[in-house]
């Protein structure tokens, strides 16, 4: 009879895990005003009440921070946020980091208003430059939003030399990018350095001649899923619809 009952007491555990994540700080205030709205919006009138309860649970499910199995093999690049593959072409890295004109791998993942928004570190190695640029509010799954929409960058050296970039963007209802690295700091593979309310986009500059392994509309997890494979002469990665 104990048996059963520790087990049923560690399904229901695992149960709340699956839907109760853990909230990042950043979300408190929002999820506070939001309760108070709907706190409001029934002395109002219930139908409003219930309105604000769902979307009081909403935002807190924006602002969740669920734990990742970050891969710690060398050489992995993983995506920097949770998300759906939207672009893969080469493109030059934002001129403010320094990187030089020559176009490279870029690969981006975009984010809805329902995916988790911490954003992940893609590789360990030291933050060498950390540049904000203001800009408009393109929907962040069109090409043109990487050059002109605001958005916040950084150049992470990894330990053979060689940089990527890794790119915040802001999309069409997004008014608030988050970075908490600064140059000269490091940063491990899938570590948390930011993140953006409320949808938007995340690019990779690959370096040269690495190629990517993944493939346009693959959903990707931040921090746990593999963009790429640095120092091995690994192929694109071809794939189909089906």
């Amino acid at each position: 009879m104990l048996r059963v009952r520790h087990d049923a007491r560690r399904a229901a555990m695992r149960m709340i895990d699956t839907f109760l994540k853990p909230m990042h700080p950043e979300g408190y205030k929002f999820v506070a005003a939001f309760a108070v709205a709907t706190l409001i919006l029934f002395w109002i009138w219930d139908p409003l009440g219930w309105l604000g309860l769902g979307l009081t649970i909403w935002c807190y499910y924006f602002f969740r921070d669920p734990k990742r199995s970050v891969p710690e093999n060398v050489g992995l690049l993983v995506s920097p946020a949770d998300g759906v593959v939207s672009l893969i072409e080469r493109a030059v890295p934002p001129g403010e980091l320094g990187m030089g004109p020559e176009a490279l791998v870029r690969v981006s993942v975009f984010m809805s208003v329902f995916n988790c928004h911490v954003n992940r570190a893609p590789i360990a190695g030291r933050v060498t430059a950390v540049a904000y640029r203001p800009g408009k509010f393109f929907n962040a799954s069109l090409d043109k939003a990487s050059e002109e929409n605001e958005r916040n960058a950084l150049a992470i050296e990894m330990a053979d030399g060689r940089k990527i970039a890794v790119v915040q963007i802001a999309g069409l209802v997004a008014r608030r990018i988050v970075c908490w690295k600064k140059p000269g700091e490091t940063v491990r593979t899938g570590e948390r350095f930011g993140l953006i309310r409320f949808g938007s986009r995340l690019d990779v500059y690959l370096p040269e001649g690495v190629h990517p392994q993944v493939a346009l509309g693959q959903t990707m997890v931040g921090g746990e899923s593999v963009i790429a494979l640095i120092g091995q002469d690994s192929p694109a990665r071809a794939a189909r619809i089906d």
